[in-house]
């Protein structure tokens, strides 16, 4: 089986971290796969913000997504404890932007299980980034004029374990 291949059938979400950080070489290598992903009309729109875990913006996003979602004391926050997070932008008038930014950060997330690191693709904190204080985070975040939040991922060397999920080709795959 191809490392790709094996990756794929490996990773799962990451929701636990142990407090070492990442390496430049190792954010340096998801940066390059998810910058290597394919963007439509080769657009190359997508801009990644990298935000170290301790950083005060995160605790700024949580706060401002529990308080859109009326939450009070969760069990955790978004990116649970990850040293680093990965917000991915673009181009909001860019019909494709959000397929590419998908692209991107299954890039990213398959890089991450390669390199033996955990990812948490994260979309819960839309609603924060793009609610009454989109403007405040995108300058925060350093988002390019005219770009707009659309995933994050978490990433970091695992704590827990979680087996991938099970499919079954019978319900999910139709063939003509």
């Amino acid at each position: 089986m191809s490392e790709t291949l094996k990756a794929m059938e490996l990773r799962s979400s990451t929701r636990g971290y142990t407090e070492e950080k990442l390496t430049r070489e190792e954010i340096n290598g998801l940066l390059r796969a998810g910058l290597q992903a394919p963007t439509a009309t080769n657009r190359q729109e997508i801009h990644i913000t990298v935000v170290e875990g301790d950083h005060p913006i995160l605790r700024e996003i949580e706060e401002e997504k529990n308080r859109e979602r009326g939450i009070q004391d969760p069990p955790h926050n978004f990116y649970y404890e990850a040293p680093t997070v990965l917000f991915l932008s673009a181009e909001k008038a860019f019909s494709w932007s959000e397929v590419d930014a998908g692209i991107a950060v299954e890039n990213i997330a398959l890089a991450a299980e390669s390199m033996g690191l955990g990812s948490l693709i994260i979309g819960c904190v839309r609603d924060a980034l793009t609610g009454d204080r989109k403007e405040y985070f995108s300058g925060e975040l350093k988002f390019p004029e005219g770009y707009e939040f659309v995933i994050a991922v978490a990433l970091g060397h695992k704590a827990v374990s979680k087996e991938p999920h099970e499919y079954q080709v019978e319900k999910n795959v139709s063939f003509l």
